[in-house]
């Protein structure tokens, strides 16, 4: 088997990525191609659907693990445990609309809230592609606030998916931002590498070196999102010198187990892409059901480290309610303190005396 599907798309030309963000598939071919409930597309009133033509043909059967991340479910709208918004981005860390400013020097930029597919597990559900975009709108008062807080130097661009808007007003934000911060870290964070790699553009990566160092945080959640299509979008982007990463989201039926997780971080690192968190799912409302157990998700990572290679290892992270901020959950390899001594476990489950 191929580690590669054949390409057949130009990723190359400048607008040619919106002709395929905007062919949509319908609930109605859904439910005729794979022998679905149409009822489950009843919540989108409450949860909104979208799939793209080219993510919906890598999808192989029913329930695999690109349905999952795709097509609605009604436990969606059963869940009552979850919270819309448990850290506080809408208030206590929105000082100027559409901005969320939780760490003291990093800030987010919402800058669309439309994406190229509607995640089922997103951590934004409460808010995307159901608000009325308007960052630009307001996108002066957010660079006032830029200019009067000089203890910010990285700033996230993210969304929705920032790169769900045209080429121009990513030039505008980068050319604006760089004005007011010049030395700080710039990062986008973005699905399109898996979920609409046309819309990686020679045009696009040109835009993104002028304003360099910009970082890209991808996002991919199983290897079945790596194609051909996904290996040119990335390469691409290396071409142009910017550095890519990728944040995965533990989750359940998708990839919670050790083979999956093994396969999407290697393969990632074939294109080009480092994975660098892997996160457990946030105590969204309408995502309980895609949650594994947090033990679970520390057998898995310990099991990894050994097994493949270290650059290939994400970090374990949870998200803290109430503003707490990210942190790793790491397996726990030192055993004893002694005196002269540490015990130590290796990734075999072997003990081991480290002189201090």
């Amino acid at each position: 088997m191929p580690f590669f599907k054949k390409g057949r798309f130009n990723l190359h030309l400048k607008d040619q990525w919106k002709n395929f963000a905007s062919d949509l598939v319908s609930p109605d071919e859904i439910c005729k191609k794979f022998n679905a409930d149409p009822d489950i597309f009843k919540i989108h009133s409450i949860y909104p659907f979208k799939i793209n033509r080219y993510f919906f043909s890598l999808i192989k059967e029913k329930n695999d693990p690109l349905w999952i991340q795709a097509i609605p479910d009604e436990k969606e709208i059963l869940d009552s445990k979850g919270v819309k918004d448990p850290f506080l981005e809408d208030n206590i860390l929105s000082p100027v609309p559409n901005m969320i400013h939780r760490y003291k020097n990093r800030v987010i930029l919402l800058v669309s809230d439309k994406c190229a597919v509607y995640c089922r597990h997103c951590m934004r559900k409460r808010r995307v592609g159901l608000h009325q975009e308007t960052f630009f709108d307001n996108f002066t008062d957010i660079l006032n606030y830029l200019e009067n807080h000089n203890e910010v130097d990285d700033i996230i661009l993210s969304g929705g998916d920032p790169l769900l808007v045209s080429d121009e007003k990513i030039e505008f934000i980068l050319s604006n931002l760089r004005k007011i911060k010049k030395d700080s870290i710039l990062r986008i964070h973005t699905r399109t590498f898996s979920t609409l790699p046309q819309r990686i553009t020679k045009n696009l990566c040109q835009i993104i070196k002028k304003y360099e160092p910009v970082y890209i945080n991808t996002h991919f959640n199983h290897s079945m999102e790596i194609t051909e299509e996904t290996k040119k979008s990335s390469f691409l982007a290396s071409d142009y010198g910017i550095p890519l990463g990728c944040q995965s989201v533990f989750l359940k039926g998708v990839n919670n187990n050790y083979t999956a997780l093994s396969e999407l971080f290697t393969n990632l690192l074939k294109i080009k892409i480092k994975p660098y968190y892997l996160h457990h799912p946030d105590p969204i409302r309408g995502t309980g059901h895609l949650r594994p157990d947090i033990r679970e998700g520390i057998k898995i990572m310990k099991m990894l480290r050994g097994r493949i290679s270290g650059m290939a290892v994400p970090y374990y992270m949870i998200d803290l309610p109430d503003g707490g901020g990210k942190v790793p959950l790491l397996p726990e390899y030192i055993k004893h303190f002694g005196q002269d001594f540490l015990e130590v476990e290796n990734f075999m489950g072997k003990l081991y005396k480290y002189p201090l």
